[in-house]
């Protein structure tokens, strides 16, 4: 199977969670010095008393031509995923629910968007894709296991031959 990714918006990405990125309408805040782009992510992170954590995930690309091999989603909460960097990454996603590989799809990420997977969205791990990346990552931390893992069926190959395209705008 092959995947070719598409530009992420916010209304392509609906289905399997939040885009966080700066809209058209920021509270100005700071005496006018500061825009505050508020409220952009739907953090589900309070399931069996879990508590919102703060990390930062190092991210080393995959080898080139990338093969994906594994998915997983988290049961109990969302995950945000910040990047912190200036360079674009990979999102790969699938419904929540049971996995199902032939709705699979890949978004090119601007180094100015992030993601907030819902609750139960399948999705690959961190993709850094030109360099090592650093990501802030808002989840949950708790009792329970949050984490499930779903082998892919086949072998799934990402082309990115119109990375730059997209990109570009």
């Amino acid at each position: 199977m092959i995947l070719k990714p598409e530009p992420l918006t916010a209304e392509a990405f609906a289905p399997y969670g939040d885009l966080i990125q700066t809209g058209a309408d920021p509270m100005i805040i700071n005496y006018g010095h500061t825009e505050r782009h508020h409220d952009l992510a739907n953090l589900d992170l309070s399931e069996k008393e879990g508590k919102a954590i703060v990390s930062i995930f190092r991210s080393n690309p995959l080898p080139l031509p990338l093969h994906l091999k594994i998915m997983e989603r988290h049961p109990l909460s969302s995950q945000a995923f910040i990047p912190m960097g200036s360079e674009p990454y990979l999102v790969v996603v699938a419904p929540a629910g049971e996995f199902d590989a032939s709705k699979l799809k890949a978004f090119i990420a601007r180094p100015d968007q992030g993601v907030n997977y819902a609750r139960g969205t399948w999705h690959h791990f961190c993709l850094a894709l030109n360099s090592r990346s650093d990501f802030i990552v808002i989840d949950r931390g708790g009792e329970g296991p949050n984490c499930d893992e779903a082998e892919l069926p086949e072998q799934v190959e990402i082309d990115l031959s119109a990375m730059a395209e997209i990109l570009a705008g």
